[in-house]
């Protein structure tokens, strides 16, 4: 097989954690007879700074012309403290995603188990949590239109859904859920917003089509306190682009870490995969980040783009003995953790290439 994979390295972290991914990619490719070759591209702060663009015309292109895309992280804190900021790296990231047509996210909350003592919750709660995120990308109040009042002192974001944005990432999720547990939970606010209406209408349409998957309908703030009370309960859920933004960052917590999550987002063309943590500048340059969300999301693309499902497990697995192993980053380290085997950014790509 044959793939060009376009690296976006963006910015904080991100450098550090895409070289994992990359190196691992490379290494797939010597075991198994594949040819990756790849190429490289600025998005965000990084694109601002050499072109003044989040998202410059040549990554665009680079993009359109890839087989699947490893991004880093996006964001500094310059923009972070001045919301003011006409051009802001976050613009890149959801250009991109409007261009190449990417209107489903997918965020597996995978546990391992070395890692159950590095959740905030307790460990017979979390043991056995394997949760599939199905986050719908172009819609929402991120898109809708945004008002500032002249005086500054009212401002407005408009929460739209059109009826064919819900059925294409319904279709994809119930499709998901036929492989998997056949539940589904859709999460919405169909008691007070018009748009979870639309919303719940359309998923209760599809879900006819799929009558071996039973359907649960969930609002938003009762789906956030069940995801920490029994996330045993979830298998995929369903929800729209700002739930779906708030809800995966809660579930991070089930696997330990931002850090330990891949994510893949993907449309009908160029599937884009990404660890969900973000640029984390203060920790950047110096050996701290963990990069297994990065090469997990590495296994996403080869199974998700590529259908390799055993190259995929293998990377997996690499992971897991490595953990087994007792090697751990400092932020999925616990008191308990042998200090010699609590590695940098480096070190613990270094093992998985070796486990590999």
């Amino acid at each position: 097989m044959t793939k060009k994979i376009l690296v976006i390295p963006g910015d904080g972290i991100g450098p550090e954690v895409t070289t994992w991914g990359k190196a691992v990619l490379e290494a797939i490719g010597q075991k198994f007879g594949h040819e990756f070759t790849f190429d490289e591209a600025l998005m965000g702060h990084a694109g601002i700074e050499a072109t003044g663009n989040p998202l410059p015309d040549e990554t665009l292109e680079k993009a359109k012309a890839s087989d699947a895309i490893l991004f880093g992280a996006i964001g500094h804190i310059k923009y972070d403290n001045d919301p003011s900021a006409k051009v802001r790296p976050e613009q890149g990231l959801l250009k991109i995603r409007k261009e190449l047509g990417l209107y489903a996210n997918l965020r597996p909350i995978m546990l391992f188990d070395e890692l159950l003592d590095a959740s905030s919750l307790k460990p017979e709660i979390l043991k056995g949590t394997d949760i599939l995120f199905f986050r719908e990308l172009t819609g929402d109040v991120y898109f809708g239109e945004k008002k500032r009042s002249e005086d500054r002192n009212t401002a407005s974001d408009l929460m739209v859904y059109s009826r064919y944005e819900v059925e294409r990432i319904a279709i994809k999720a119930y499709e998901a859920a036929m492989v998997r547990g056949k539940r589904l939970c859709s999460v919405d606010k169909a008691n007070v917003l018009e748009s979870s209406r639309l919303w719940r209408e359309v998923v209760q349409e599809i879900a006819k089509q799929y009558p071996e998957v039973e359907t649960e309908h969930m609002f938003i703030d009762n789906a956030a306190m069940q995801l920490v009370k029994n996330p045993k309960k979830f298998d995929v859920v369903l929800t729209a682009n700002l739930f779906g933004d708030i809800l995966t960052d809660e579930a991070s917590q089930i696997a330990g870490s931002m850090g330990m999550l891949a994510s893949a987002s993907i449309g009908d063309g160029t599937g884009f995969f990404e660890p969900i943590h973000g640029s984390a500048h203060d920790i950047a340059g110096q050996d701290k980040a963990n990069p297994l969300a990065s090469i997990l999301s590495v296994a996403l693309m080869l199974e998700i783009s590529f259908g390799l499902k055993e190259e995929a497990k293998l990377i997996t697995s690499a992971i897991d003995k490595t953990l087994k192993e007792g090697y751990r980053t400092g932020d999925i380290a616990d008191a308990n953790t042998d200090k010699s085997k609590i590695l940098g950014t480096k070190a613990m790509g270094q093992k998985v290439l070796e486990y590999l």
